[in-house]
């Protein structure tokens, strides 16, 4: 920070001089490696390409994606295979009603089978054909998750933007304070070497000026900070690159309409839809519920082959005829019809649940309706009370440049006090501060508005 003493003020050159090297330092530090230009379409494209949250969204609905098959809903048949090799060792002691004994060690007999299974479902109730209908919901319910990323992040970044243009339009507005301050130094210094001001006057006006310079300098921490975050939603891969805006002020749509914008977000709002997607698949699990009541049909089939070797050691010789090895072939089909009479009334009670549940999920829609409509409104009287409010601050900025000009005359000609030069200084700054904030306040509304109507991605 500057800080002049009475020793630098000898010459109007000296404190021009320290005063112009330090916005110089200020301007070349702050626009340092500025590099990319960033449109407001490019920080949305860049965002929906690179964003984290986003693409953890796609990917979710890409397994729902894969889930949407006919083998899955149950429509296909069952077919498996299965084999087994195996043996035992068996040791044998016989006593004979003769008083003979007959004993065998080490018989080794081996087995073997092989079969293939088919199973085919041709009625459970509607539970496949329901099952198949859900799996097209949930898959519905994962886009309209990507979208509704999509939707946030997109409203973020715009809102970052702009957040971050006013940050830039604040810098503005305190660079011009500074040149004022300046030109107030300058006037009291020529007045301090003439004679006709005191050092009192000179010193306090150094004092604003150092005061202006400060806050100026601290300005370029809070663009910093938005033009990180703003990086950080477009998810660039070097963080420390300097991006540039192309924008340097904030448009404001003055025409938007509640009527057309409920009526939109009626039909389009995503968080309706997605409500309305969680009812009818609370509906459907209904009726999978329900589907258990119904007799069901399989139709099964299999092939199987069976091996079993025998063998034979013994201790003394009987002459038995043994046999050596067998093979078994078997084919099997069949037809079962079924019905679950009686499961310890789990059946009702989950149907009952299940009702339950399609209730919940219709309140909820409700609940999620009256929110946004509520939401929707505030938000758009807010949007045309800052409309308003608008329209006032560009006239008090108007008459407070003209007040900063007659005030600026009158202290020239020595026939204002400083402190009254500070107090319209300040009318001025303040009035372009409100007007910065006022529009920024309405892009907020404006953009807060769009979202809520399924209109976001018009920046795209």
């Amino acid at each position: 920070m500057l800080l002049l003493k009475p020793k630098y003020l000898s010459t109007k050159k000296d404190c021009i001089k320290w005063h112009s090297l330090f916005l110089l330092i200020f301007l070349w530090a702050t626009d340092l490696g500025a590099q990319e230009i960033y449109d407001l379409e490019r920080c949305v494209t860049t965002g929906l390409e690179q964003n984290f949250t986003v693409k953890v969204a796609r990917n979710n609905a890409q397994m729902a994606d894969n889930n949407v098959t006919i083998g899955n809903a149950g429509f296909l048949p069952t077919l498996s295979a299965s084999g087994r090799l195996g043996g035992n060792v068996n040791s044998t002691v016989q006593n004979m009603n003769d008083d003979t004994k007959k004993e065998t060690s080490g018989v080794h007999n081996t087995t073997g089978s092989a079969g293939i299974n088919f199973s085919m479902p041709l009625f459970r109730g509607f539970n496949v054909q329901t099952s198949w209908q859900k799996l097209h919901e949930l898959n519905r319910m994962g886009e309209l998750n990507v979208q509704m990323s999509m939707e946030n992040l997109v409203a973020q970044i715009v809102s970052e933007y702009y957040y971050y243009i006013q940050q830039l339009n604040y810098q503005n507005n305190m660079k011009y304070a500074v040149s004022l301050s300046r030109e107030r130094v300058r006037i009291d210094e020529e007045r301090y070497l003439l004679g006709s001001s005191s050092k009192l006057e000179l010193l306090q006006s150094v004092v604003y000026l150092n005061a202006d310079s400060s806050r100026l300098a601290r300005q370029n921490e809070a663009i910093l900070e938005s033009e990180v975050r703003l990086k950080k939603l477009m998810a660039l891969e070097n963080i420390e690159e300097n991006i540039q805006v192309a924008d340097t002020s904030i448009a404001v749509n003055p025409n938007l309409l509640y009527a057309e914008l409920l009526e939109m977000t009626l039909v389009r709002n995503t968080g309706l839809q997605m409500a309305k997607k969680n009812q009818l698949i609370s509906e459907l699990d209904y009726k999978i519920i329900a589907s258990r009541s119904y007799p069901y049909l399989n139709l099964t089939s299999g092939y199987n082959y069976g091996y079993r070797g025998y063998g034979s050691g013994t201790l003394g010789d009987y002459g038995e005829r043994s046999l050596k090895n067998q093979h078994n072939r078997t084919f099997d089909y069949g037809i079962t019809l079924g019905m679950d009479i009686f499961d310890g009334f789990n059946r009702r009670r989950e149907k009952a649940n299940a009702t339950i549940e399609i209730e919940n999920k219709v309140h909820r829609y409700q609940e999620v309706e009256q929110d946004i409509k509520a939401e929707l409104l505030t938000i758009y009287y807010a949007y045309e009370n800052n409309l308003r409010l608008l329209q006032l601050e560009e006239q008090n900025l108007g008459v407070a440049r003209e007040n900063l000009e007659i005030a600026m005359e009158r202290y020239r000609l020595g026939a204002l006090s400083g402190l009254e030069l500070r107090e319209v200084q300040k009318s001025l700054l303040d009035a372009e501060e409100r007007l910065i904030s006022v529009k920024f306040q309405t892009k907020l509304a404006e953009i807060s508005l769009l979202q809520m109507a399924g209109k976001i991605m018009d920046y795209v």
